[in-house]
């Protein structure tokens, strides 16, 4: 019986879990999101198309893949209608590769203002949300409140949508001085929830666990990353739901022994968007480069993200929760020019050097670095890892001692042939 293979992020996101579910996905018929919702943003580049997804799995290009957006996402009709819109418009047939789970949650244009209006009055203690309605979401799913795909084929749907929404309404009215109009938002949510109707809703669950009987290859697909996660993140500043491995089960109904190899996805550094701790952020003109070199702007919001070395106090955390099996490291390539190349190996909290990350990341954490010469060449046209200078091999081998996971993948430019597996 083959098992479910999972991808996720071990940062705070933006890792390029999209290019690796591509290049992944022709070993898998089938690609299932487990979690999150359109605050991702997974980019793909082949040739000169360039495509971001935002709900939809990451194999939806891949011709006879099955695609899935399982029970734990939460779904904005609106946001999900134009991005299969698009990817119809380039001859996908899109109708015949996505199933929707009937237990994933709708964002409601309601959800929306209550994440502005929220945002907005925490002040200078904002989490630095993108916006989209999701934490209210989830508020409202472990509320036992919540619209879910499966109320769309309901003949009270109407009536159910409006409850929520007064419900929603009554809420808004107690932040003072928070107007708002959803009046077309509305009207496109109302199209979209048409729109998605010809599409097949299914107890996704069910079909899942009878693929994995039926041997059929499956890749799980995370969004975000592990330090988001609303439990082993760095909280407050986190996401709503479980970024980590262990969201795979709730977020697609398997069971734990059913996971198979976990690929831990990190970038060759570190980037985070949005507030919350960072303890290895440059604001020097470091950190400029690496923003610069590596165009560190958000894929969906267009925020630019923070940048700074690799974190392995992190990472090595991160592969713990997980328990990842490989690591698949990204963006090698933006460092090609630097002289020295620097990784946290340990933090200094309050005078005391720890390897662990503490309880609580605060600005009092300092970073303590092991520094490597940099490899001064351009990786980018490397496709064997004999072939990659000796700095560079001692980079990755280094991390391999650390976290002790090989690196199984190097990717060092954003299209599909610019990637080494070892």
């Amino acid at each position: 019986m083959k098992k479910i293979d999972v991808v996720l992020g071990l940062q705070w996101g933006d890792e390029g879990k999209g290019k690796v579910v591509d290049v992944l996905t022709p070993n898998y018929k089938v690609i299932a999101r487990f979690q999150g919702g359109p605050n991702a943003g997974h980019s793909l580049h082949f040739g000169d198309t360039s495509f971001v997804l935002r709900t939809v799995p990451s194999g939806i290009f891949r011709e006879g893949s099955i695609n899935i957006i399982g029970n734990g996402v939460v779904v904005d009709p609106v946001s999900l209608t134009e991005e299969l819109t698009s990817i119809a418009a380039q001859g996908i047939d899109v109708k015949s590769k996505l199933f929707i789970s009937k237990k994933a949650h709708l964002i409601l244009p309601t959800h929306r203002q209550l994440d502005a209006a929220s945002e907005a009055a925490k002040g200078k203690s904002k989490i630095g949300s993108t916006l989209r309605g999701i934490g209210p979401t989830y508020m409202d799913k472990t509320g036992r409140n919540g619209l879910r795909f499966g109320d769309v084929l309901a003949a009270d749907f109407i009536d159910r949508y409006n409850r929520l929404k007064s419900k929603h309404t009554e809420m808004l009215a107690q932040f003072e001085g928070f107007e708002y109009d959803i009046t077309e938002y509305e009207q496109k949510w109302m199209e979209g929830i048409e729109y998605l109707r010809g599409f097949r809703f299914i107890d996704s669950e069910h079909e899942v666990n009878q693929y994995i009987e039926q041997d059929v290859a499956i890749l799980a697909e995370g969004a975000q990353g592990s330090m988001l996660d609303v439990d082993f993140g760095t909280y407050p500043f986190v996401t709503s739901s479980n970024t980590v491995c262990a969201g795979v089960c709730t977020g697609l109904g398997v069971a734990p022994t059913k996971i198979g190899d976990v690929y831990g996805i990190f970038k060759a550094y570190c980037t985070r968007v949005g507030s919350g701790p960072f303890p290895t952020e440059l604001f020097d003109e470091t950190g400029k480069e690496l923003a610069r070199i590596g165009h560190e702007f958000g894929a969906v919001t267009g925020r630019p993200r923070r940048c700074g070395w690799l974190d392995l106090v992190a990472l090595k955390y991160a592969v713990m929760v997980d328990g990842v099996t490989g690591l698949i490291m990204m963006k090698s390539d933006v460092m090609d020019d630097f002289d020295v190349v620097k990784v946290a190996t340990a933090y200094k909290v309050g005078g005391e050097v720890v390897d662990h990350l503490p309880y609580e990341l605060n600005d009092e954490i300092e970073p303590v670095y092991t520094e490597f010469k940099g490899w001064k060449t351009k990786i980018s046209d490397i496709r064997r890892y004999e072939d990659f200078p000796a700095e560079f091999k001692t980079y990755v081998e280094f991390i391999e001692r650390e976290t002790g996971v090989p690196v199984k993948i190097i990717s060092v430019g954003p299209d599909r042939d610019e990637t080494i597996v070892r």
